[in-house]
């Protein structure tokens, strides 16, 4: 039987966990952001092309890393591209084979770039700054590789915020394969039920959970959760219920 989960304003009278772990694409960085950009380059499609391209490219993580055994592994890089060229055709149209290859190219690289500087969730800087002065460790637990996080970070200004940087590229299994979460573990050194790890995505919420982690879903748009019969420990509608689990007197 399931439970149902806490809301951000609920307390627990458990031990606060001892450290977080934040997903990155869609729960620090906005990956629908890239939608203004796509609606100039291609007028009338820019929602349905961000929308599209994120959809395929998590369906892109699970075939390379669910196939022959991960004999067809990329880095979260190479998909994402893979993922906007698809997504552009599926939408827009095939390529042309004349000179509008090269305009089609450029556009490609338009939106790579600016998906290597995606905006951030505003509430982020405070969330981070209040868990550092509390004696928090962070980190991030991603599909993304290690130089796109980085960068990422660095371009938002939360780079100086985290304590680690954690890529599943280290594994070559995107999550939610449990080799990918249990690197949580392995960097901190902390058990994974004294882990508070935190996704904007449903489907990683509920793998983080499976592999044991206490786990606060993000709910920014107001869904549903997966229908798989668990559920998150908590869930709140922005980032600042992370600072639930962690009152002030926890760290005195």
């Amino acid at each position: 039987m399931s439970k149902t989960p806490a809301t951000g304003a609920e307390k627990t009278k458990a031990a606060p966990p001892r450290a977080v772990l934040f997903d990155a694409y869609g729960t620090l960085f906005d990956v629908y952001s890239v939608a203004l950009l796509a609606e100039q380059l291609f007028p009338g499609q820019g929602q349905a092309l961000s929308v599209l391209w994120r959809d395929k490219q998590i369906e892109y993580t699970r075939l390379v890393t669910t196939s022959n055994h991960g004999a067809h592994y990329r880095p979260f890089w190479e998909l994402t591209r893979a993922a906007l060229v698809f997504s552009i055709k599926r939408l827009v149209g095939q390529t042309p084979s004349t000179d509008a290859t090269a305009s089609f190219d450029m556009q490609v690289e338009q939106l790579m770039n600016q998906y290597r500087s995606l905006s951030a969730f505003p509430e982020n800087r405070t969330v981070l700054q209040t868990l550092k002065e509390r004696g928090i460790p962070t980190g991030i637990l991603s599909n993304g590789d290690h130089a796109m996080l980085t960068l990422a970070l660095k371009s938002s200004g939360l780079h100086g915020l985290l304590d680690h940087i954690i890529s599943v590229d280290a594994v070559r299994k995107y999550k939610t394969a449990p080799e990918a979460y249990a690197l949580g573990e392995q960097t901190l050194g902390i058990l994974a039920a004294k882990v508070l790890f935190v996704s904007s995505n449903a489907w990683d919420a509920l793998g983080a959970t499976w592999a044991g982690y206490q786990t606060l879903w993000v709910n920014r748009y107001q869904l549903p959760f997966e229908e798989l019969g668990t559920q998150p420990t908590r869930t709140g509608s922005t980032l600042r219920a992370v600072l639930d689990f962690f009152p002030p007197s926890a760290s005195s």
